[in-house]
């Protein structure tokens, strides 16, 4: 085996963690493809004759990588105020597909993702790393030019916002899909009360039209005022199509074959804690949906 020939079975080897890895911190799959075919790159050019340790390194490489993309990300970026949905990863309701599941390991929710798109790029790096992938903060702490105490720090100050934004779903897919399909129910019905029943007091809606639909960019709060939201989009209820949506239960609203929605849910204690809607056109027209043929 040549050298070359080397490098590519190493490289495909942890190709699965770099995506989980770039998906966490950009949130987005083809930047996250992006970045960890720069990786490739930068491997192929490298002298790694004293790498000990493989998949540190490439790790350090895709982290970098995103990390320069989140920082023109905000310099670019006009309004903070913005609702951004990240990129949902849709699958069959029977379960995620093999690839699907190496970058879902250990789930990673539309929720938490909108979380972790609130906070400075080095907490995301410190919090993805190190939270999510167990990379100690004497590794991380080079990568922002920080000391290994201020990465703890921002880990730390990312962990409680998580914490306090993201609640974590619960774990029976059974029970997720009967608390949703009591939403749409309800929502069809033109049922109020059967609507605020569902949804957890503090719920929180995040709606992502991008530019063609920006007056659907909006967050509404509280049980009444997203029962209120649903009931408008009630007619669309029929055409809710049951999926997993990163691993949680969620629907696309398809008609005709045409989607016009992705709508992702958060469950907590038998209640809707969170809905992240991305109705952006171009958005869509990007997304795998082959789990709709499922």
């Amino acid at each position: 085996m040549d050298e070359r020939e080397w490098l590519t079975e190493q490289f495909e080897e942890h190709r699965s963690r770099l995506r989980s890895v770039a998906y966490r911190m950009l949130g987005s799959v083809s930047e996250a493809e992006d970045a960890v075919q720069d990786a490739w790159l930068r491997l192929s050019r490298a002298d790694t004759g004293d790498v000990a340790n493989m998949g540190a390194w490439l790790t350090t490489v895709v982290a970098r990588v995103c990390l320069n993309t989140l920082r023109s990300r905000e310099r670019r970026r006009e309004d903070p105020l913005d609702v951004h949905v990240p990129d949902p990863i849709i699958s069959p309701e029977s379960g995620a597909d093999p690839e699907h599941q190496a970058v879902l390991a250990d789930s990673v929710g539309l929720a938490l993702l909108v979380v972790l798109e609130t906070l400075s790029p080095a907490e995301r790096l410190a919090f993805v790393l190190h939270d999510m992938f167990a990379v100690p903060f004497e590794e991380i702490a080079p990568m922002i030019e920080r000391s290994p105490a201020a990465a703890r720090q921002l880990a730390s100050r990312a962990r409680r916002r998580v914490q306090g934004q993201a609640p974590a779903p619960d774990p029976d897919l059974t029970r997720q899909r009967d608390v949703v399909n009591a939403f749409f129910a309800a929502a069809r019905d033109g049922d109020f009360q059967a609507l605020v029943a569902v949804l957890d007091p503090e719920v929180v809606l995040r709606s992502d039209g991008g530019v063609t639909r920006a007056r659907q960019s909006v967050v509404i709060t509280g049980a009444q005022s997203v029962a209120g939201q649903a009931l408008t989009f009630s007619r669309l209820s029929p055409f809710a199509r049951p999926v997993l949506i990163n691993g949680a239960a969620g629907v696309v609203v398809a008609v005709h074959g045409r989607p016009l929605s992705v709508m992702a849910f958060t469950v907590t204690g038998g209640k809707i804690a969170s809905i992240e809607v991305l109705s952006d056109p171009e958005r869509l027209h990007q997304l795998d949906l082959t789990a709709l043929d499922d």
